[in-house]
C-alpha cells in the first residue's frame, strides 16, 4: 500500500529540488567566479574546479550503497545538514593563507554529499509519489531546479560584486554569501524533515545471496547494449567543445580589456550571465522539449546538434570585437544560452532512450557519469590552453572542438518514434 500522499507533493517536490542545484552551481560556477575575483589564474581556476566534477562521475559507483543502506528520506535529509556545515567550512576558511587547497577539499567534501543528495533524492521521488503524479510533477522539478541555478548565478553574484565593492575585500563578500547558502540549506534540513513523507517502500533493498554479482551484473547490462561504443562516443563528445569553453567564460567576461576580455564586474556578470542568459536557457530548454514532443527526436537531432554548438561562435565575435556595449553583450550572450538549452535537450532525451530497460535508473546514473567525464577531463586543460593561446584563438579552437559531435551524431541510431508524445 502506497501511503506517501499524506502531504502534499507541492510541499516538498519544489524545495527538495531547489536543494538539489543550489551545491552543483556552488560547485561548478560559482566557485569559478569566487576564485577569480580573489586573483586564481585561469589556468589553476579551470583545472582544479574540473576536479569537483569528479563525485558526480563516479557515483554510480557507490549508488548502491544508498539502496542498501537505510532510507532515501534518511540519506536526503542528512545529506542536506551535511552540506549545510561544508558551505559554512567553505566560507570560514577564505581568509586563510592558503584558502585556495583548503577551500577545494572541503567544496569537494560538498560535490560528493550533492552527488550522492541526487542518487536518495531522485530515489525518493519515485517512491514518495504516484506513477501518474511522478509525470506530472517532471515539470514542477525541473523549474525549480533551473530557478535555483537562475538565483545561484544571478542574484548571488550580484551579492558578491556589490559586497566585495562596499567592503573593498572579495573574500569576506564571497564568505557572506556561502554563509547565507548554509542558511538556506539549513532551512531546506529542517523543512523537509518535517514535510517529506514517509512512503512504505522507503527502505533498504534487501540483498541477495550474491549482491556484488548483482552489482556487477547491472554494469554488464549497461556494457553489452547494442552500439554501446557509439552510445559512449556521443555522449562523451557532445558537450566536448562546451567544456572547455564553460570554465572560461567567467574569467573572459570579467578580464579587464587589456587582456582581452570584456571588462564585466561581477554584478554585471551576475545580470547577463547568471540573470539573463540562465532565463533563455529555460525558455530553450522548454522550447527543445516541446519540439521533441512533437516530432520525436530522431527527426530533431541535427537541428538540437547546430543549436547547441553554432552558438559557440558568439564568443568567437565577442573575443574579436570585445564591444563594450553591456546590453549588446547580454544580447549575444542570451542567444548563446537559448541555443545551448535548446539543443542539450536532445542529450537528455538521448540518455533515457540508452538507459530504457530493466536497470533504467542505474543506467541513466551511468550515463551522467559519462557525460560529466566529457565534462571533466577537456575542462581540466582549458585553462593552461587559454592562457597559451589568448581568448581569441582560444573560442575558435573550441568551435572546432564540436566537429567530433557532428560526426557521431550521423552515426548513432534512434528509434524514430522515440519522444513523441
Amino acid at each position: 500500500m502506497h501511503t506517501s500522499q499524506a502531504k502534499s507533493p507541492w510541499l516538498w517536490v519544489p524545495s527538495l529540488y531547489f536543494a538539489q542545484a543550489i551545491p552543483y552551481v556552488v560547485a561548478m560556477t560559482l566557485s569559478v567566479i569566487m576564485y577569480k575575483d580573489m586573483g586564481i589564474s585561469n589556468t589553476d581556476i579551470a583545472f582544479y574546479t574540473s576536479l569537483l566534477y569528479l563525485p558526480w562521475v563516479v557515483k554510480p559507483l557507490w549508488s548502491p550503497v544508498v539502496d542498501m543502506f537505510g532510507t532515501k528520506r534518511g540519506w536526503t535529509v542528512f545529506l542536506q545538514l551535511v552540506i549545510a556545515a561544508s558551505l559554512v567550512a567553505v566560507g570560514a576558511v577564505l581568509h586563510l593563507p592558503t584558502f585556495f587547497s583548503v577551500s577545494l577539499a572541503v567544496m569537494w567534501l560538498m560535490a560528493f554529499s550533492s552527488a550522492t543528495h541526487d542518487i536518495s533524492a531522485d530515489g525518493f521521488y519515485m517512491l514518495g509519489l504516484r506513477q501518474k503524479d511522478q509525470a506530472a510533477f517532471v515539470g514542477v522539478r525541473s523549474t525549480f531546479y533551473r530557478l535555483a541555478t537562475l538565483a545561484g548565478q544571478g542574484p548571488l553574484v550580484v551579492l558578491a560584486g556589490y559586497l566585495a565593492v562596499s567592503l573593498g575585500d572579495a573574500h569576506q563578500a564571497w564568505s557572506i554569501v556561502l554563509f547565507v547558502l548554509a542558511g538556506l540549506f539549513a532551512l531546506a534540513f529542517a523543512w523537509h524533515q518535517l514535510v517529506l513523507p514517509r512512503p512504505k517502500e522507503d527502505h533498504a533493498v534487501a540483498r541477495g545471496a550474491n549482491p556484488l554479482g548483482e552489482f556487477f551484473g547491472t554494469f554488464g547490462a549497461f556494457f553489452g547494449k547494442r552500439d554501446i561504443w557509439l552510445i559512449l562516443g556521443f555522449i562523451l563528445t557532445f558537450r566536448l567543445g562546451e567544456s572547455q569553453l564553460l570554465k572560461l567564460v567567467a574569467p573572459f567576461l570579467k578580464d579587464p580589456i587589456e587582456q582581452g576580455g570584456l571588462g564585466l564586474t561581477t554584478a554585471e556578470y551576475g545580470i547577463a550571465y547568471g540573470t539573463i542568459g540562465i532565463i533563455f536557457l529555460t525558455i530553450g530548454g522548454l522550447a527543445g522539449g516541446y519540439l521533441i514532443s512533437r516530432l520525436g527526436l530522431k527527426r530533431c537531432l541535427w537541428l538540437m546538434v547546430f543549436a547547441v554548438h553554432l552558438p559557440d561562435l558568439v564568443f568567437v565575435y565577442l573575443s574579436q570585437a570585445q564591444p563594450t556595449n553591456f546590453y549588446l553583450i547580454s544580447a549575444f550572450l542570451a542567444v548563446e544560452q537559448f541555443g545551448y538549452g535548446f539543443g542539450f535537450t536532445a542529450m537528455m532525451l538521448y540518455m533515457i532512450m540508452v538507459a530504457e530497460g530493466e536497470h533504467k535508473t542505474a543506467h541513466y546514473a551511468i550515463c551522467t557519469g559519462f557525460m560529466a567525464l566529457g565534462m571533466m577531463v577537456p575542462g581540466m586543460w582549458s585553462g593552461a590552453l587559454q592562457e597559451y593561446l589568448g581568448y581569441k584563438h582560444f573560442f575558435i579552437w573550441t568551435c572546432l572542438a564540436t566537429i567530433p559531435a557532428f560526426i557521431m551524431a550521423a552515426l548513432v541510431k534512434i528509434d524514430p518514434e522515440f519522444g513523441k508524445k
